[in-house]
């Protein structure tokens, strides 16, 4: 998978990109990222990627020219800039990704579509995803013409598209094949079956006086299992019962959780 990003403040990436999972995804050529300024598609001498919004108010507004302009030359239609790309940051004439075929676009938007599991699994099947990212006060409406998707992290403002985008990152570049250690990380993780996972425990089996559940030293792994799934039911019905609507469910296991709510009611 090929992951480009364009903002005004590019560098924000070198950390995360940089770090853990993301890091090793590049390493094993499983994923190449790439992070470009905004403002090396520019043309006056401030290099100004926003102004003033259109009927007055605060804040600014970023501007639709240098957006389409970037995006034109990272599909390989017109004039190309710099690129940052770690871990080896560099200039370059021209995008790295420009010959390969056009990416889908993601804008970060308060009036996106909720980003959830379900949306980062759709993600992870594109080839090649370009994150733009707002800042200020949001972006030029005519820009979003460019949006193949728009991702909202939920009902809360932060300070820049960059933020948001790395956590929509993550959380699709560790579904790709082989980023994990474990075959089946990504398939056993919260909200994968419409779930949350069960508790996990490891040494010492008694800390403070608390004891690790005794079936998950048992060694029977049927039995292990079958507690976990009993977990899991119980901890989404406490504390996400939101998600059981949508869960796939067996009638035993739904009479389970009613049972379970009766015991905590009484």
């Amino acid at each position: 998978m090929i992951v480009e990003t364009l903002s005004t403040f590019p560098f924000m990436y070198e950390s995360v990109m940089g770090s853990s999972m993301m890091k090793r995804a590049q390493e094993k050529g499983i994923m190449q990222f790439a992070a470009y300024d905004l403002r090396d598609w520019t043309h006056d001498r401030h290099r100004t990627t926003d102004d003033d919004p259109y009927g007055g108010g605060a804040g600014l507004v970023m501007k639709c020219e240098p957006i389409f302009e970037a995006y034109d030359a990272l599909c390989g239609r017109g004039p190309s800039a710099a690129l940052t790309g770690f871990e080896q940051p560099a200039t370059g004439p021209s995008p790295r990704f420009c010959q390969t075929p056009p990416p889908k676009t993601v804008f970060l938007t308060p009036c996106g579509r909720r980003f959830d599991d379900a949306l980062a699994t759709e993600l992870s099947r594109e080839k090649r995803l370009l994150f733009i990212c707002g800042h200020y006060e949001g972006i030029d409406q005519r820009a979003y013409r460019l949006a193949d998707y728009e991702v909202s992290l939920g009902d809360y403002v932060l300070t820049s598209g960059e933020l948001a985008s790395m956590v929509v990152i993550d959380a699709v570049v560790r579904k790709l094949d082989g980023v994990l250690g474990a075959d089946n990380g990504a398939v056993d993780e919260s909200f994968v079956n419409g779930l949350l996972e069960p508790p996990q425990y490891t040494r010492p089996a008694v800390f403070r006086g608390e004891a690790v559940p005794e079936v998950l030293l048992s060694g029977n792994h049927a039995l292990i299992d079958s507690w976990r799934r009993e977990q899991s039911l119980l901890r989404t019905a406490r504390l996400r019962p939101d998600l059981l609507g949508e869960a796939d469910l067996s009638a035993c296991e739904r009479e389970f959780i009613e049972r379970c709510r009766i015991a905590d009611e009484g």
